[in-house]
């Protein structure tokens, strides 16, 4: 093995070379994710790229929404570690500024753009994320998170769309660490004892004056295993905001979420409400690559330079019958105490969780 370009700099973690990741497990991952929408307007981006170094895979995905049509777009290749660039295909990340300017970029004739993210707020760092299957952690990663504007353009559905940064806003994350990537593992134990639910809530909204990062994550029995609720002002001050309490109202008949209300509370004990009407929606799960996609999963290897576009009818019988078995991206518009502002709500409650009510993985919404 030869060494990395980055063993010239002082950014080692552990006593190996930057060829390597510090463990050996296959799943670790080293990963980009944004979403781009026009507000209201209905067109929806969701865009990410990662690395899967122990799986020796690369790739990165483009979606976008209009109507009841999305378009996507898919890039693998082989990761060898030759360089430190994010570039997979006709899909790249350059890093104008670290932490506040990245452009993005996807060339491909189903689906193209040219975007350039400017961060509104600073990143914040979210708390540790872990997700246990039985005795084993399947995901243990570290995130930060952001909330800002884009600019560019965006060709999608035959014509080209200036992306307007006074109108087009978005949220972005970076994460690495260990997250269940490629072909899955053998299920042993775990056929037999399946689990029987998740439940899961992000979101990150930009007001004009601050941002709002609220995490929670919970077991079939209700018990939470991750919280995070900040809010960072244009200063770069960080309040933590408490325990959130998520009150979710979900379309009768389904597990769609028509409105959402999050309970914060300042350091001082004072309440902040918050009010979240979700729109446009994508199922990651369907398309984007993310665990549960029957296509294509992230860090699953295709062969080198691989490509593939398809389109999704959203008014498919099929694709209507699996929104409750995955996980939901909605561009939100929020109020807090009289303030307007726009972001994500990402949204999963799959199978069993005691306190919406659902009892099994077929239970709906009354």
């Amino acid at each position: 093995m030869k060494p990395h370009r980055l063993d010239e700099y002082p950014v080692h973690q552990a006593p190996l070379s930057m060829a390597r990741t510090a463990t050996t497990d296959r799943n670790f991952y080293d990963r980009n994710y944004f979403n781009a929408h026009n507000r209201d307007g209905g067109t929806l981006v969701i865009t990410g790229f990662g690395v899967y170094p122990n799986l020796g895979v690369v790739d990165a995905f483009a979606t976008v929404r209009r109507g009841e049509q999305q378009h996507v777009v898919r890039f693998s290749d082989a990761y060898d570690q030759r360089d430190t660039e994010s570039r997979v295909g006709g899909y790249r990340i350059e890093v104008i500024e670290p932490l506040q300017r990245v452009r993005v970029i996807c060339e491909h004739e189903a689906l193209g753009f040219d975007l350039t993210w400017d961060g509104s707020f600073d990143a914040v760092l979210e708390e540790m994320h872990t997700t246990m299957d039985g005795p084993r952690p399947i995901l243990e990663a570290t995130r930060f998170a952001q909330v800002g504007t884009w600019s560019g353009t965006l060709l999608a559905f035959g014509e080209e769309t200036v992306v307007d940064p006074s109108v087009w806003l978005g949220s972005r994350d970076r994460s690495w660490g260990i997250r269940p990537s490629g072909d899955p593992d053998p299920a042993g134990r775990r056929a037999d004892e399946v689990r029987e639910g998740h439940w899961w809530t992000y979101v990150p909204l930009r007001f004009d004056d601050y941002m709002l990062v609220v995490i929670a994550q919970e077991n079939p029995d209700g018990y939470r295993t991750l919280n995070h609720a900040t809010r960072v002002f244009q200063d770069g001050r960080v309040e933590q905001l408490g325990w959130p309490r998520i009150e979710c109202t979900y379309r009768s008949g389904t597990r769609m979420p028509v409105h959402a209300r999050i309970h914060l509370t300042t350091p001082a004990g004072e309440p902040v409400v918050v009010d979240v009407e979700p729109g446009t929606h994508v199922n990651i799960c369907r398309g984007c690559g993310y665990i549960g996609d029957p296509t294509w999963v992230h860090g699953q290897w295709k062969g080198r330079d691989w490509s593939f576009a398809n389109s999704i009818d959203l008014g498919d019988e099929h694709y209507r019958q699996m929104l409750p078995y995955g996980t939901i991206d909605h561009v939100a518009k929020a109020t807090c105490d009289g303030d307007v502002g726009w972001g994500l709500f990402e949204h999963a409650n799959l199978g069993r969780h005691d306190p919406s009510g659902f009892v099994g993985w077929v239970d709906m919404a009354p």
